[in-house]
Order: structure tokens, then C-alpha cells, then sequence
């Protein structure tokens, strides 16, 4: 049981303990903004050569490498655009009168430069991990590509928690271009999509004759992308997830 036990814990904390190290960064004074961007960034250029590592070998500990430096490789542009540095051309917030696609084309340009950064990280990652045996890295960054598209989707066309803390001040300007509501449509198909993604994942990681290395490869992208289905669901609870990262944030 040990075999399923550690990758999931190993998962939980990585995502719930870099996420409030992030959120750390972003609260520091902005003098230190810019050292810390170009840190990360070094930081993931070796993750990039870790993944092209770990790529080759199907072992337990090169599906934890892979994790771990896709997530390396995620932070930094999440440093990025909490930071401000990799956000969009538009820096202020949505006129009032703003509907339907104007109000859609006014939202993209706020995070047009976030969302090249995350395709070209994507073919990184890609071609990083390109005919390797382990694809734990290259799995793990789709999820998260794909779960955090999903997660604006439904921020722009209305939710419960819409998680206020987790901008800093500097982008506070995004939040005029998210809706509050107890649903959208989106929702429900969002996190019905990915359970069903999930169960095989789930399905893969205990089938019979299962490899230590397959185990461990598929708990950790299961539970990945479980807590992002958690994530989907808390945004039309009324509990905020914000009490989880309470120690990162500064007064």
C-alpha cells in the first residue's frame, strides 16, 4: 500500500506547499521581484534538463524527477505572471460597459503574454520529453495546462470563491474581469471531463501486474489531477480555499 501511499502524499504537498511559496513570493517587497524571476528562471532551465533526464528511465524515482521539474518548470511562469512580468498588453480594468466578445477580447489581451509563455513552455516540455519512456513530466504539465484553461474559463463567466487574495495589487485590475455566481454551464462539464480522464488513471495505477514505476507514475498524475477537480468544485462552495495557504500571506 506504500507503493500508492507515498506518491499521493509526495503530490499533495508539492502542489499545497509550492503553491503557497509562490504566494510568498508575490507578497515580498517588489524590490525583489525581479531577482526572483530571474532565479526561478534558472531554476527551470535545470528542470528542463531534469526532465530530459528522467525522460529516458522508468523508474520510481525518475517519475518523481519528472514531477517535480515539470512543476519547476510551471512555477516560473506562474512567478511570472503573479510578479507581472509575463501578463498581457492590457493593464487596467474592464470598462463597465463591456459585453459579450468585446468584454471576451478585453480579458484575453490582460493575459495574451501569459498564454504564449504557457505554449512555448508546453513544446519545451514536449520536445524535452520526446520518444522517452517516462512521460511523467510531459503528463503533468498538460494537466495543469489544461486544468488551469479550464479554472479561467469558469473565473471569467462566474463562480462562487473567486479566490480575491491569491492577485496581488498590482493585478487587482483582473478582477474586474471575473464574474460572481453560484454556476455557470461550464462548470459541471469541466469537472465531469476530467473524472472521466481520471478514473483511468486511477484504473492504470492499480491494474493487476502494474510496474513500481507505473504506480507510482499514474498515483502521482491521478491525484494531480484530482486535487484540480477539488479546485473546480471549491469555486462553487461556500468554503474558501484560501485558509490553506494562510501562512503564506503577509499582512
Amino acid at each position: 500500500m506504500s507503493m500508492y501511499l507515498w506518491p499521493l502524499l509526495f503530490t499533495i504537498f508539492a502542489w499545497w506547499f509550492g503553491t503557497g511559496i509562490i504566494l510568498f513570493l508575490n507578497q515580498r517587497s517588489p524590490t525583489t521581484y525581479q531577482g526572483t524571476f530571474w532565479l526561478s528562471g534558472c531554476v527551470m532551465l535545470f528542470a528542463i534538463v531534469g526532465i530530459k533526464t528522467s525522460s529516458s528511465m522508468d523508474t520510481v524515482a525518475a517519475a518523481y524527477c519528472g514531477f517535480t521539474c515539470a512543476l519547476l518548470v510551471w512555477a516560473w511562469q506562474e512567478i511570472g505572471f503573479l510578479l507581472g512580468f509575463i501578463t498581457g498588453p492590457r493593464r487596467i480594468a474592464c470598462p463597465p460597459d463591456a459585453r459579450g466578445w468585446k468584454k471576451v477580447g478585453f480579458a484575453f489581451q490582460t493575459i495574451q503574454h501569459h498564454e504564449i509563455a504557457l505554449i512555448v513552455l508546453a513544446i519545451v516540455v514536449t520536445v524535452a520529453s520526446w520518444g522517452g519512456v517516462n512521460q511523467t513530466a510531459f503528463w503533468t504539465f498538460i494537466i495543469l495546462w489544461i486544468m488551469r484553461q479550464s479554472a479561467k474559463l469558469n473565473l471569467f463567466l462566474g463562480v462562487l470563491n473567486l479566490n480575491e487574495n491569491f492577485l496581488p495589487n498590482h493585478l487587482k485590475y483582473i478582477h474586474s474581469y471575473f464574474s460572481r455566481s453560484l454556476m455557470n454551464p461550464l462548470l459541471p462539464i469541466s469537472v465531469i471531463a476530467a473524472t472521466v480522464v481520471a478514473v483511468p488513471i486511477w484504473q492504470a495505477a492499480f491494474a493487476v501486474g502494474a510496474s513500481p514505476y507505473q504506480i507510482t507514475s499514474c498515483t502521482i498524475l491521478g491525484t494531480l489531477l484530482s486535487l484540480a477537480i477539488l479546485e473546480h468544485i471549491l469555486m462553487v462552495l461556500p468554503i474558501s480555499s484560501e485558509g490553506l495557504w494562510r501562512w503564506s500571506f503577509r499582512a
